[in-house]
C-alpha cells in the first residue's frame, strides 16, 4: 500500500508544479503587457513597475495554485485511469479510499498554507500596490485616472470622466466641476474631449479641452455664469492636494485577518454593520481550501471522465473553476444585497463543490 502511495504522490505531484507553472505564465503574461506599456508609452520608471509586479504576483498565486492543484488531480488520475491502472488496483483488492487518503492530506496542508498566505502575504502586498499605484498617478495622473469615478484629487475642481484612452492619453465626455463659495451657483465645464499634459517642475498639469462649454463669470453680475462655447479651452490644475494625502486608508483586502477582526469589533461597538469585513474574511479562508474541495471533487471526476489528455484535463480545469468562481461572485453579491448570511453564502461554492465530491467518490468506490 505505501509503494502505491507513494506511486500516486509523485504522480500528482509532477503535475502540479507543471500546471502551476503554466497557470502562473498564463497570468503573469498578461500583465507583463500592462507593465510593459506603463514603461514605453507612460515613462514610468522601470524599478518602480518592478515592485509594482512583484507585489501583484502573490494575489495571482491565491487563484493560481487551487486551479494548479484542480488541474494536477485531473491530469494524475486520468492518466492513471485512462492506462487502466487504477482497474488494476481495484482488482486487487485494494481500497480505494484509502488509496486517495494521502492525496486529501496534501490538498489539506495546501489549504492551511493558502490560509495563512491569504490572511497575511497578500493584504500586505495588495496595499503595498497600491500605494505604489498612488505614488504613479502623483508623477503621471494620467495612469491613474479612473472612468465612471468622480475625481476630487485636484484643487478647487472635481472632475468625473466617461472614457479614458491611456494609450493615446484621450479623455472622452469630460466633466469638471468647481464648486463656489457662499452658496454660489457651482461653475460646470463640459467637453467631448481631453488632454493631459504633464508640467513636473511647476507641480502641475495642463488640462487641454476640446469641443465644449463652460460656465464663466458675468462681467456685470459675478454672481451669475453665462455659457461660452469653446473649440479649444486650457486650464490648469494644481498637484498639492494629491501629494497631501500621504496615509492611503486601508480597503477590505488589504487588512490582513487580526486587523479584519479588529474592524468588526469597532464597527459593531459603534452600532454599524460590518458587512464587507465578514464577507472578506470568509472569503480568504474560503478560496484558500478551495484546494481541499478541487481534491475531493476531482479524484472522482478524473476516474469517471478517464481523459489522459493534457489539453482536455486542462479545459475541464479552466471550466470547473470557472464555475467555481462565479458561483463564489454571486454568493458575494446576495451577501453584499442582504439576501444571504455572508457567513454561509461564501462558503456554498465550497458546500456544493464538496457534497458532489463526496457522492462521486462514494459511488466510484463502490464499483
Amino acid at each position: 500500500m505505501r509503494i502505491l502511495r507513494n506511486y500516486l504522490l509523485k504522480e500528482f505531484i509532477g503535475p502540479l508544479f507543471l500546471a502551476l507553472s503554466v497557470l502562473t505564465f498564463v497570468m503573469v503574461l498578461g500583465n507583463l503587457i500592462k507593465m510593459t506599456d506603463l514603461i514605453i508609452r507612460k515613462g514610468i520608471d522601470p524599478y518602480t513597475v518592478l515592485k509594482l509586479f512583484l507585489f501583484m504576483l502573490p494575489y495571482l498565486f491565491s487563484y493560481t495554485l487551487p486551479m494548479a492543484v484542480l488541474a494536477a488531480i485531473l491530469l494524475a488520475l486520468g492518466r492513471l485511469s485512462g492506462d487502466n491502472e487504477i482497474t488494476a488496483i481495484k482488482a486487487s483488492g485494494i481500497n480505494f479510499f484509502n488509496l486517495l487518503f494521502p492525496l486529501y492530506v496534501v490538498g489539506i496542508i495546501l489549504s492551511l498554507i493558502l490560509v495563512v498566505f491569504n490572511t497575511r502575504a497578500i493584504p500586505y502586498a495588495h496595499y503595498a500596490s497600491r500605494k505604489i499605484l498612488k505614488e504613479i498617478g502623483i508623477k503621471n495622473p494620467t495612469v491613474a485616472l479612473e472612468p465612471g469615478v468622480f475625481i476630487n484629487s485636484f484643487e478647487r475642481y472635481i472632475i468625473f470622466i466617461y472614457e479614458v484612452d491611456q494609450k493615446k492619453n484621450r479623455l472622452y465626455n469630460v466633466r469638471i466641476y468647481e464648486p463656489q463659495p457662499d452658496d454660489k451657483p457651482t461653475r460646470t465645464i463640459v467637453a467631448k474631449k481631453g488632454e493631459f499634459i504633464h508640467i513636473p517642475e511647476k507641480n502641475q498639469i495642463k488640462l487641454k479641452l476640446i469641443d465644449g462649454t463652460s460656465d464663466e463669470p458675468d462681467p456685470q453680475n459675478p454672481k451669475n455664469f453665462y455659457k461660452l462655447n469653446f473649440k479649444t479651452y486650457f486650464m490648469t490644475l494644481n498637484l498639492s492636494k494629491l501629494q497631501k494625502e500621504e496615509n492611503l486608508e486601508k480597503k477590505p483586502k488589504d487588512m490582513t485577518l487580526r486587523e479584519l477582526i479588529n474592524e468588526i469589533k469597532k464597527l459593531r461597538n459603534e452600532m454599524i454593520e460590518p458587512l464587507p469585513f465578514i464577507i472578506e474574511i470568509n472569503k480568504k479562508i474560503a478560496l484558500a481550501f478551495s484546494c481541499f474541495i478541487f481534491i475531493l471533487f476531482g479524484s472522482p471526476f478524473a476516474l469517471i471522465t478517464q481523459r489522459r489528455e493534457k489539453s482536455i484535463n486542462f479545459g475541464l480545469t479552466f471550466l470547473i473553476a470557472g464555475i467555481y468562481y462565479l458561483m463564489l461572485i454571486g454568493s458575494e453579491a446576495l451577501s453584499l444585497e442582504g439576501r444571504l448570511n455572508p457567513t454561509i453564502a461564501i462558503w456554498l461554492p465550497n458546500i456544493f463543490l464538496g457534497i458532489l465530491g463526496i457522492l462521486l467518490t462514494y459511488k466510484v468506490c463502490r464499483l
